[in-house]
């Protein structure tokens, strides 16, 4: 069958909506499937992308809300050639567009959310909220409103998602989700990150990887590992390692300074492929205090090196990573983030060789991308042997 994914952008440095694409299509294509994408990028920048399907750029829309005239009739005509397509996020353009040129067409649309409707924007941006709700009355709701479903990638993001919004009710349906099985030489994976942080010269770290953002906790991080430094063991470090697109970082770095624990503090920037995998199999643990967090693909792939993760209850998945036995769960806080380096570092080392198995086979039970990309097949239906995706209906 052929599938089509509309998204805004395809920067893999952007995350979670591009980063699901990806991951997702590698299986359906080996599965014989036919994936195609289109974004509301310039044409000479998507060719830059090395995707393995096609990927056709419409040209940057106009301002914060991307509004291209070119997706409405393009998606119109090309749409005959696709069984479904798949919408990714809120708050852009590329949604009411795609409503606006599949409404009574023949192909079926499905929408991912990427955790765009939850809780914490709200709280966070009650302003913006309040502009977001009168833009889901007149638009955005309608676009949820006709999917054929939308989706979640957990039960945490399908619950927090209810009644966040009024106006319209949808279908909606949780589809596994996760990532890749890591198949490269862990020698080679290893190497290749200790030559990008070659400032640990072979000590223990923790690891926080992820875009340096205020909504990830990093803040927190700083001065929860700062204020135990004297309590840590001595050879025990933590790595920062991500993306700066705020300019923080040098923020971050100037209070740790501050705090006297520069030299114990290591930012790599952002780490892609030999150098990512390396650092995941490498570290004691991962670390992610976010505020919010829809799903967290670095807490699989972390779960797939057989690596720890110590996490907020804000990071949707936390119930699964509990569950499992994979790690460690605390509030989004600075004590809770202590709690969770504390916790963790009194355990008996018997106990942390426990939770590595664990967190590998939680990998495997919650978040192996294979089963995950199939049971998104199926519930688009392209899988002409499985029963109807069950989904029920949200009325706000």
């Amino acid at each position: 069958m052929r599938l089509l994914h509309v998204i805004r952008g395809t920067d893999p440095e952007s995350g979670g909506p591009i980063e699901a694409l990806l991951r997702i299509s590698e299986v359906l294509m080996r599965d014989g499937h036919h994936v195609e994408a289109v974004s509301l990028e310039p044409e000479d920048v998507v060719a830059r992308r090395n995707f393995p399907f096609p990927l056709k750029g419409l040209g940057n829309g106009i301002g914060r809300y991307h509004y291209n005239s070119a997706l409405k009739p393009w998606l119109r005509e090309a749409a005959e050639r696709f069984d479904a397509v798949v919408l990714h996020g809120l708050w852009n353009y590329t949604s009411l567009g795609s409503w606006r040129a599949l409404k009574g067409h023949k192909t079926p649309y499905f929408l991912f959310v990427h955790g765009m409707m939850d809780p914490w924007f709200r709280e966070r941006y009650p302003a913006k909220h309040l502009a977001k709700q009168i833009f889901w009355t007149l638009g955005e709701g309608r676009v949820l409103r006709d999917a054929k479903a939308v989706l979640f990638t957990c039960e945490e993001e399908r619950l927090r998602a209810r009644n966040e919004f009024r106006g319209h009710g949808y279908k909606e349906r949780v589809v596994l989700f996760g990532t890749a099985d890591p198949q490269g030489s862990v020698q080679a994976e290893e190497s290749a990150f200790r030559r990008a942080a070659s400032g640990l010269q072979g000590r223990r770290f923790l690891l926080f990887l992820s875009r340096i953002h205020p909504k990830k906790g990093c803040d927190l991080l700083v001065r929860a590992f700062a204020s135990l430094v004297p309590q840590l063991p001595t050879d025990l470090d933590l790595v920062m390692a991500g993306p700066d697109s705020k300019g923080w970082a040098a923020s971050l770095q100037a209070t740790a300074a501050q705090l006297g624990v520069s030299r114990r503090i290591h930012w790599v920037g952002m780490l892609r492929g030999e150098a990512k995998w390396g650092a995941l199999r490498s570290a004691d643990a991962l670390i992610l205090p976010s505020h919010q967090e829809n799903f967290g693909i670095v807490v699989a792939e972390a779960m797939a090196c057989s690596t720890p993760v110590l996490i907020s209850d804000q990071v949707n998945i936390w119930r699964e990573i509990e569950t499992a036995k994979s790690g460690l769960v605390e509030p989004d806080t600075e004590e809770g983030t202590a709690r969770l380096i504390r916790r963790f570092c009194a355990m008996e080392p018997e106990d942390r060789a426990r939770m590595r198995v664990a967190a590998r086979e939680g990998f495997l039970q919650h978040f192996d991308i294979e089963s995950s990309a199939r049971d998104f097949a199926r519930a688009i239906g392209f899988d002409a042997e499985a029963q109807p995706a069950r989904a029920s209906l949200i009325v706000s």
